[in-house]
């Protein structure tokens, strides 16, 4: 089975959602730590919001999310 029919797999899960969902909240948080990090820590920072948003898109975060509005 290829990836993308994985997470195409993945999507029919309620708990997928919300796992994503949880990504898409530890997104958020780096980005408001970006305000108080220390110049030498931004670079970090931007590093795991960037790994965020490859997974985001990977597997259709909005789509997912639309799915599963119900439940979220």
């Amino acid at each position: 089975m290829s990836l993308e029919k994985d997470i195409q797999s993945l999507h029919n899960y309620e708990s997928f959602a919300r796992f994503i969902k949880v990504l898409d909240a530890l997104r958020e948080e780096c980005i408001g730590d970006m305000h108080e990090a220390p110049t030498e820590q931004l670079q970090q920072i931007s590093g795991r919001i960037i790994t965020y948003d490859q997974i985001l898109q990977m597997v259709d975060s909005k789509n997912l999310e639309k799915r599963h509005k119900d439940f979220l």
